[in-house]
């Protein structure tokens, strides 16, 4: 063998030992690998059903099962935590939502690091929240309800502390100076209940949690918490056109993995994630559930996850908003 070949061939094998060990094995996902979908809520709900939809197309697209696997509790930790300390090769990927930012400003001390230890994949959709009071109340409209709250205590009710129904009235507070009591629930639910039962002044609502009861005339919709009217209640208007731009909350929902997981994982879930969230049939679906499809890729979903954190975060301290 010639020396220049020796030389050549000890070259390649050099260049080839500097490569991880990921990047000389066959393109993500192997055949005959078994992923799955950790959703850190109960089945049935919103973020549940997308990430549902998503692992179906994902197991067409890439032949490998792809499954969903509830793991509630802890506001939403319990699942985040066992992504976060998973094997960091792609077979691991988390549902998030709203919830998961405030978290980090809500719970300093969790058993693993949001921000270190789960890196962003890809944003899917947003529901925007909607303001609503009992069809029997003398709060005619938003401006009504600004300055009714200005002049007497209202009740406002959520699905529990800290969830985004409580974020959105604590910034509604911090907006308008006023102090709305808040009166939180084990559920959404049970506080729609009450809400048409009058013990309830209003909700700042998950859109899916309260349009129901919005298009049997139950409950008035008084705002919505977006940048455009949406189509399912086309008559409501955006809290901008109301005159308070800055009650814009969606409660997003998206995904995201293993801190440690190499880029090509990552970028192949992202590109295959926001494919799916545009192919007719997914969008369809979400949208029938209320969300609107805005997908981003890793890189435009990891700035405005740390927006989302950061905003959060300053009304939860200005709030002192606290969870046990």
């Amino acid at each position: 063998m010639k020396r220049r070949d020796i030389v050549g061939a000890s070259a390649a094998g050099a260049v080839l030992a500097s490569v991880p060990a990921w990047a000389q094995d066959p393109p993500f996902p192997k055949p005959g690998a078994t992923l799955k979908y950790v959703v850190p809520f109960a089945p049935g709900g919103l973020t549940d059903v997308m990430a549902r939809a998503v692992a179906q197309k994902l197991t067409e697209a890439w032949k490998v099962p792809v499954i969903v696997e509830n793991k509630a509790g802890g506001n939403a930790q319990i699942g985040a935590e066992q992504v976060a300390k998973s094997t960091p090769d792609g077979s691991s990927l988390l549902a998030i939502t709203l919830t998961h930012a405030a978290n980090v400003a809500l719970f300093p001390n969790a058993p693993y690091s949001f921000v270190r230890d789960l890196r962003p994949v890809a944003l899917l959709a947003g529901s925007p929240m909607l303001v609503v009071v009992p069809t029997g109340s003398p709060i005619k409209d938003f401006k009504d309800l600004v300055a009714v709250a200005k002049t007497r205590q209202l009740n406002a009710g959520s699905s529990g502390n800290g969830t985004p129904p409580h974020l959105t009235m604590a910034l509604f507070n911090d907006l308008n100076k006023t102090q709305m009591t808040h009166v939180p629930y084990r559920g959404g639910a049970p506080s729609m209940t009450d809400l048409i039962g009058g013990q309830l002044d209003v909700i700042f609502s998950n859109f899916p949690e309260s349009i129901a009861h919005v298009k049997s005339g139950k409950l008035r919709a008084l705002a919505i918490c977006s940048l455009s009217r949406h189509a399912m209640v086309p008559d409501v208007p955006t809290t901008m056109e109301a005159g308070m731009p800055g009650l814009f909350v969606e409660n997003w929902t998206a995904a995201m993995i293993q801190a440690r997981t190499p880029d090509v994982i990552v970028d192949r879930y992202s590109r295959e994630m926001i494919k799916i969230m545009f192919s007719a049939e997914v969008e369809e679906r979400a949208k029938q559930q209320g969300f609107r499809v805005t997908p981003k890729g890793s890189a435009d979903f990891a700035v405005f996850l740390k927006s989302e954190i950061d905003r959060w975060s300053r009304i939860i301290r200005t709030a002192k908003i606290t969870v046990t």
